[in-house]
C-alpha cells in the first residue's frame, strides 16, 4: 500500500509551501488508494510556538485534506508527535552504537567552533572531523564518568558513492566523503531531524516521502541511515521551490505566504487548492480548473517540474474568478433558478437569469460576495441594489473589492461629458446621439412592462423601422443612462434604473446635447 506523511513543525502558520507538499502528499496517497498521515515534528522545543500545531490542523483541515492517521484522528501507529516518541529514537540510536554504525562524541562547542573557523582558514569545507570516531570504550566509560555531555553521530563510511532516484529530478549522485557525521542524537536525548524523520517513516510504513527540494542535500544522510538500520528507503520526491515575482524564495516580505491569510481574506478552498496545485504541476493539456476530486484522479508525480515555480497573485485571483463563477451557477441550479449558461474556454461561466424573481434571488449571493465592501448609502432600496448587482455580476465576481465604483453612477450619476456620446465605429456624433435619444424616450415611454427583453424588443423594433444600426441608437443611449464611458448595456441599464429614472435621465441628456 502506498502511505504518504505531511511533517511539519509547529513553528508557526502553514506556509503555502507545506499546503502545497500536503496537497501533493494528498493527491499521490488518494490517487493510489493509499493513506496520508500526519505528523507533528517539534522536536525542537526552542522553536515551537504555542497554538501552532492547532493552527496547522485547522488549515488542513479548512483546505479539505483529509489524514487516515494523525494526532487529531489517532491511528496504529501512533503517537504522532515526536516529542512523544523520545524513547524510539534514544533506543534506535543505541542500536546504531551497538552495531559500530554511530558512535558518541564528547566534543564541546568551543572545540567544534575551533574546528569550523580552522577548516575557513584552509578554504576547506568545513565538517566535524572525526575526533572521536576511533574513542574506546574505556575511553568513552572515562569521558561519561567525568560528567561530560556528549551527543550520537552517525559513522559515515567516507568511500562510497550515494546513488538514488528521486521521482522529480531523477538519478541523484552524492559522494559519501561530502557527507558530514551527522548528528543523531542531541546532548538532550532529543533527536534530530535526520534521526527522527527516518525512524518515524519507516515505523510508520511510509513508502513514498513528497517534501521541498532545500531537504534534498540531506537525502544522502536519509539514505544511509536506512543502510545503516538494514531497512529498505522509501522513495524520494523533491518538489521545486515556489518562488516571488522576481524569482527569489516565497517570502512574507514581498506579500502573504500563510494559508490562513488567504482564508482571512475570503479565499475559497476550491480556488487556492487548484492554484496551489498547478505551482510546479501540469497535467497536460488546456485545462485549469480542477476540484479536489478531479486533482486526485488527475496527478502524477512524474509530470512535477524540476523548476521553481512563480507565486503569481493575478493567477491566484483568475481562479478565484473563475470558482466564484462556477459556484454561482451551483447557487442558480440549487435555487432552481431559469438560467442560460454559457460556458467559458477557461472552464467558468457566463450567466444570465430569467426573469426579475430569479434575479432577485441570483443578486442575494452576490451580495454575500461584496456585503464587506458595500458602503451603507448603498443600503437605500433593496430591490434597486439587487438589480444593480446583478448588471455588474461579472465585475463583482473578478473583483469584489470594487463594488462602490461599479454601481455608484445607478445611484448618482455624474457630470454627463458630451464626449462620450461621439464613436467613430458606431458612426454616433452628437446630431445622432440626439436623433438616437429622440426614439427611445417615446418608444419607452409608452412601454408598460420593463421587463429586459422587452425592452429590447421594443427598441430594436424601432431602430430597425428607423433605418439605423443598433449601435447608433445603444451606444448614446447608454452613455445616457449611465453618463460614463463604460459600463453594462443600455437594455441591462433601463432594467435596473426603472421606467421613471430611465426616461427621466435620457430626457435630461436630450437636452445636455448641444
Amino acid at each position: 500500500m502506498v502511505v504518504t506523511r505531511f511533517a511539519p513543525s509547529p513553528t508557526g502558520y502553514l506556509h503555502v509551501g507545506g499546503l502545497r507538499t500536503a496537497l501533493y502528499a494528498y493527491l499521490f496517497a488518494k490517487k493510489a488508494g493509499g493513506k496520508l498521515i500526519l505528523r507533528i515534528e517539534d522536536t525542537d522545543q526552542n522553536r515551537q510556538v504555542e497554538g501552532a500545531e492547532e493552527n496547522l490542523i485547522k488549515s488542513l483541515e479548512w483546505a479539505g485534506l483529509s489524514f487516515d492517521e494523525g494526532p487529531h484522528v489517532g491511528g496504529d501507529n501512533g503517537p504522532y508527535r515526536q516529542s512523544d516518541r523520545t524513547e524510539l529514537y534514544q533506543k534506535y540510536s543505541q542500536e546504531l552504537i551497538d552495531n559500530g554504525k554511530a558512535y558518541k562524541c564528547f566534543c564541546s562547542s568551543e572545540r567544534l567552533e575551533e574546528v569550523r573557523q580552522k577548516q575557513e582558514a584552509s578554504k576547506l569545507p568545513t565538517g566535524y572531523d572525526g575526533h572521536c570516531r576511533g574513542l574506546t570504550e574505556s575511553e568513552v566509560q572515562s569521558k561519561r564518568e567525568e560528567g561530560l555531555s556528549h551527543v550520537v553521530r552517525l559513522k559515515v563510511p567516507k568511500e562510497e558513492l550515494i546513488v538514488f532516484e528521486d521521482i522529480v529530478r531523477g538519478k541523484v549522485k552524492f559522494a559519501s566523503h561530502l557527507v558530514d557525521d551527522q548528528v543523531l542524537l542531541k546532548s538532550d536525548s532529543f533527536p534530530t531531524y535526520h534521526l527522527a524523520n527516518v525512524v518515524d517513516d519507516h515505523l510508520m510504513g511510509v513508502t513514498h516521502v513528497i517534501r521541498g527540494e532545500e531537504w534534498l542535500p540531506s537525502t544522502p544522510k536519509h539514505i544511509l541511515l536506512y543502510k545503516a538500520f538494514g531497512w529498505e528507503a522509501p522513495q524520494f520526491s523533491h518538489l521545486p521551490l515556489i518562488l516571488n515575482e522576481d524569482r527569489s524564495k516565497l517570502s512574507k516580505r514581498q506579500g502573504d505566504v500563510a494559508v490562513e491569510d488567504y482564508m482571512a481574506k475570503g479565499y475559497k478552498k476550491e480556488e487556492l487548492n487548484n492554484f496551489i496545485a498547478f505551482l510546479g504541476w501540469n497535467p497536460g493539456g488546456t485545462r485549469e480548473i480542477y476540484s479536489l476530486e478531479e486533482l486526485v484522479a488527475e496527478f502524477d508525480l512524474n509530470k512535477v517540474q524540476k523548476a521553481g515555480a512563480v507565486f503569481n497573485l493575478e493567477k491566484l485571483n483568475w481562479f478565484r474568478e473563475i470558482w466564484k463563477q462556477r459556484q454561482l451557477k451551483e447557487y442558480a441550479e440549487e435555487k432552481g433558478l431559469n438560467i442560460e449558461a454559457q460556458q467559458t474556454k477557461q472552464g467558468g461561466f457566463k450567466l444570465n437569469v430569467i426573469g426579475d424573481e430569479g434575479r432577485y434571488i441570483f443578486a442575494e449571493k452576490l451580495h454575500e460576495i461584496v456585503a464587506e465592501h458595500l458602503d451603507s448609502k448603498e443600503e437605500r432600496d433593496e430591490l434597486f441594489l439587487k438589480r444593480c448587482l446583478y448588471a455588474v455580476k461579472d465585475k463583482i465576481v473578478s473583483e469584489p473589492q470594487k463594488v462602490n465604483e461599479f454601481i455608484s453612477f445607478y445611484f448618482d450619476a455624474p457630470e454627463l461629458n458630451n464626449d462620450f456620446f461621439l464613436s467613430e465605429r458606431m458612426g454616433v456624433d452628437l446630431p445622432m446621439a440626439s436623433k438616437a435619444l429622440a426614439i427611445c424616450i417615446k418608444e419607452l415611454r409608452g412601454s408598460e412592462n420593463w421587463d429586459e427583453n422587452h425592452i429590447k424588443e421594443v427598441l430594436i423594433t424601432a431602430i430597425k423601422e428607423s433605418g439605423l444600426k443598433n449601435g447608433q441608437v445603444l451606444w448614446p443611449m447608454r452613455v445616457a443612462l449611465t453618463h460614463v464611458e463604460f459600463s453594462p448595456g443600455a437594455f441591462e441599464s433601463a432594467w435596473v434604473l426603472g421606467k421613471e429614472k430611465t426616461i427621466a435621465r435620457l430626457e435630461e441628456a436630450a437636452a445636455a446635447i448641444v
